[in-house]
């Protein structure tokens, strides 16, 4: 068995071109580029079981190798993603379940008949791959780059592959994190935490391909800074997931929700206080702001505009041929593996980070409870406009730690709090100021104050 660690960054024909020939990865290349043309069966039974399972099995040939090879699940930041990994040589191109044994096959598919297992879809591709040493410190670091481009098949369907994998050979993976964000800052890539087993099935059968992540288990012991390593990568991995989906097929909903995960990734960055100093997260919360001014507006009047939904795929594609997406996307990420954050951080901050959420949550939602005009805005609607932010770190907070909250009906808190920004963007002043009367009523907002 061998760890997998990897980035895979979503590229265009051009880029792929582009960086064969790239000054930083040509004077650290070893040996040149080595050209290896690459078909790949992948297998699973008619059900999906391997898929539901996280689980990639497939033979592939190279030149005149046969490799058999399984992937089980693992863990994903940003494209950043570590997995078990075992291999074996195979004869021809022959399935051979009799290599499986409980050392690396998964528990949950031990009562599995592997008679079952059969061809599901192929991927083609031409690789040129070469490895380069990249200096971090005195630690020796070899990262191999892999420039693929091809197709995955599956039936009559096909989706062309372009991506950059880089792979750690030797050393640690912020290494990865490091050349990927130097590559961003000149070329369009974006981190894909969709890998070619997931695009075939999302081509050959879209009901076994999982898009929406589940939220991670937070409880009343869980420290604020392990709370913002958890949430920060779950909205990011999650954005990072709903913007390669809607720039595959177009649904409206899914930039919507890309949208509102990166209101919600903001609104995390602003509500840490001193546990997170300001300077250490000012770069992204400067793109991010600069992405929600000009993504908000269009997923608010899309909803109402169907030509600003019919456009809205182009101007989309339009982003992903900038660097802006791909290049946050690795700086949040090498923000979130280094936890910089604690970086700085004066005594009080240290304590505060190291806060059990079930002390540090409740004290942060009745301050911003408390500064909140609530009661104002009975007769004042107009002033809610300017609490949108505040709203948006409450929410984010109740919606996604909630087990680390013991408030009653905190769901209908966050629900309730969540009709105010629509009410206010439609200019509904009537609307806002019954909707912050019965918030004021509520039972779980008593609690707060």
């Amino acid at each position: 068995m061998a760890k997998e660690t990897e980035i895979k960054l979503r590229a265009s024909a051009a880029t792929l071109d582009a960086l064969r020939a790239h000054p930083l990865l040509k004077k650290r290349c070893k040996d040149g580029w080595q050209r290896h043309e690459l078909s790949n069966c992948y297998y699973d039974t008619d059900t999906r079981d391997l898929a539901h399972a996280k689980v990639a099995l497939r033979v592939r040939r190279d030149g005149e190798r046969f490799i058999q090879t399984l992937k089980s699940r693992g863990q994903s930041l940003a494209g950043l993603s570590e997995r078990n990994e075992w291999e074996w040589p195979l004869a021809d191109a022959t399935l051979d379940t009799a290599l499986f044994d409980d050392s690396c096959w998964p528990a949950e598919l031990a009562d599995l008949d592997l008679r079952r297992l059969q061809p599901v879809f192929d991927t083609d591709f031409v690789r040129d791959a070469a490895e380069i040493a990249w200096g971090r410190g005195k630690a020796r670091t070899i990262i191999e780059v892999a420039l693929d481009q091809g197709e995955v098949r599956a039936g009559d369907q096909r989706e062309a592959i372009a991506e950059v994998e880089l792979e750690l050979r030797q050393g640690e993976p912020a290494a990865l994190l490091e050349l990927a964000e130097q590559l961003a800052a000149e070329f369009p890539l974006m981190p894909c935490d969709i890998s070619k087993a997931e695009r075939g099935y999302r081509l050959h059968d879209a009901a076994s391909y999982t898009l929406y992540l589940s939220a991670p288990e937070l409880d009343a012991e869980t420290p604020l800074d392990e709370a913002v390593a958890r949430l920060g990568g779950h909205l990011l991995a999650g954005s990072q997931r709903l913007a390669e989906q809607y720039r595959w097929n177009g649904h409206w909903r899914l930039l919507v929700d890309w949208v509102h995960q990166l209101i919600d990734l903001r609104a995390l960055l602003g509500s840490l206080g001193q546990a997170a100093p300001r300077a250490t997260s000012r770069d992204l919360r400067q793109t991010l702001d600069e992405l929600l001014a000009d993504w908000r507006p269009l997923a608010a009047i899309g909803q109402d505009d169907e030509e600003a939904r019919r456009q809205a795929p182009q101007r989309f594609a339009a982003e992903l041929e900038q660097p802006r997406w791909g290049l946050f996307s690795l700086r949040a990420a090498r923000w979130l593996h280094e936890r910089a954050w604690t970086q700085g951080r004066t005594g009080r901050g240290e304590r505060q980070g190291a806060t059990p959420l079930g002390q540090w949550l409740p004290r942060f939602l009745a301050l911003e409870a408390a500064e909140l005009p609530l009661l104002r805005a009975i007769t004042e609607p107009e002033l809610i406009e300017q609490q949108l932010p505040r709203l948006e770190r409450m929410q984010v907070w109740l919606h996604l730690a909630r087990g680390a909250l013991d408030l009653p009906e905190a769901d209908r808190l966050y629900g309730e709090l969540g009709k105010l920004a629509p009410l206010s963007a439609h200019g509904d002043l009537a609307g806002v100021a019954e909707q912050a009367r019965l918030i004021h009523g509520l039972t779980p907002w008593k609690a707060l104050a």
